[in-house]
């Protein structure tokens, strides 16, 4: 039995939180960050940004040494190495987010698809990079998914499109399973989830039996999605797999309860934020109760979920770095959480998106976004690289 450290956890310890930054990485963080804070500029900045890269004016180097600095590791999987150590100083881990999206071509999505199994062959053996992850959109057309989901009938043509989908995700899935390299697979719009759900299901069947190999998401900001993850649990007991889940929130609010008002239809979206709130920590609660059963990854930014979880994890009297266990955060963001969880010896690891600059954009201004949108996110940021700059007297 683990001797269980004695440390406290303590988010707000920003000598730990920023011990791998630069004094002029630290200032670079904070003028981005009052950069995001503006509404005006999140909501502009794409469109403009967006029309200057398509007629090609250079703003590409000034991407690259800002936003995409911050929030991504490169545009290849070599230039993320630099990233890579950096997080390693703090023992925390690198998972590999080949961060192309909105792709409708075969070639795009055979591509993608060898591209993450790159992503599996480059973290086998390094411990440094102890996941990876990919999307079924990267792989497959959207139109599609969402055609299957309605339960509507696929023409010959579209059968074999959607085989070739198959394919691809148990293609990458038998080689995160043949190098012993644990994969996620993503969560996306509700109207296409059911579909990956699927997927994820029979990968899992296919690959968790002996150890614990693919995660599929659960989105927690719906309302159906806790019962859907005890419902999944015992099914995986009854076919004798391990159930991977990687728990989060969501990302597609706004979208998604734009359309249900658009379409007619009971929003999948929980009522308040506290139910949200509710869900994920009573996931975390059953998780932990079958945590040989279960591997979880708690992809939060919530203070709360990460020590409602690390809290659980002592009173089940469970190794602080279980390898059914991991807290993941998104690279560039909530450094207080990841930085902290692993100086108390917890398993932490961080997205670190990479791919061309064109294409990772979406996902850049996504994380924009989020920060204006989410209450506090970028003041919470703002506040922290604030407190260190008055510690180190910049």
């Amino acid at each position: 039995m683990e001797t269980f450290p004695k440390k406290t956890l303590n988010f707000d310890n920003t000598e730990i939180a920023f011990r791998n930054q630069s004094n002029s990485e630290l200032n670079a963080g904070y003028w981005l960050f009052k950069v995001i804070s503006s509404n005006f500029l999140t909501k502009v900045g794409p469109p403009i940004t967006n029309f200057f890269l398509n007629i090609g004016l250079p703003i590409k180097s000034i991407i690259k040494a800002t936003i995409f600095k911050h929030f991504c590791g490169g545009e290849t999987i070599a230039e993320c190495e630099h990233t890579i150590q950096q997080l390693t100083k703090g023992n925390v881990g690198t998972i590999l987010d080949y961060s192309v999206e909105g792709e409708e071509e075969e070639s795009v999505f055979d591509f993608t698809c060898e591209e993450i199994i790159r992503t599996i062959e480059r973290a086998a053996g390094d411990p440094r990079i102890p996941i990876t992850v990919f999307k079924v959109t990267g792989i497959g057309r959207f139109a599609l998914l969402e055609k299957l989901d309605a339960k509507q009938e696929l023409t010959a043509a579209e059968q074999a499109e959607f085989d070739k989908v198959k394919a691809r995700c148990e293609k990458i899935c038998r080689r995160a399973f043949d190098k012993n390299v644990p994969i996620m697979v993503d969560a996306e719009e509700t109207w296409i989830q059911d579909t990956i759900d699927e997927l994820a299901v029979d990968m899992m069947r296919l690959f968790n039996k002996e150890r614990i190999i693919v995660y599929n998401t659960y989105q927690m900001y719906r309302h159906d999605k806790l019962a859907d993850l005890k419902a999944d649990h015992l099914i995986a007991k009854a076919s004798g797999y391990i159930l991977g889940v990687k728990m989060v929130r969501g990302a597609y609010m706004e979208k998604e309860r734009k359309r249900a008002e658009e379409m007619g239809y009971l929003s999948p979206i929980q009522p308040t934020k506290e139910a949200s709130d509710i869900d994920y920590n009573e996931s975390l609660n059953y998780c932990m109760a079958h945590i040989d059963e279960i591997a979880i990854v708690c992809g939060t930014h919530n203070e709360e979920s990460c020590r409602v979880l690390a809290e659980l994890l002592d009173k089940h009297q469970i190794d602080h770095n279980h390898p059914h266990v991991y807290f993941a955060q998104l690279l560039g963001m909530s450094d207080n959480l990841s930085f902290n969880l692993s100086d108390a010896g917890y398993n932490v690891a961080k997205y670190v998106p990479y791919g061309p600059i064109k294409a990772v954009m979406p996902y850049l201004f996504r994380r924009a976004q989020e920060n204006t949108s989410i209450a506090g996110a970028t003041s919470r940021e703002l506040g922290l690289i604030m407190k260190e700059k008055k510690r180190r007297k910049l």
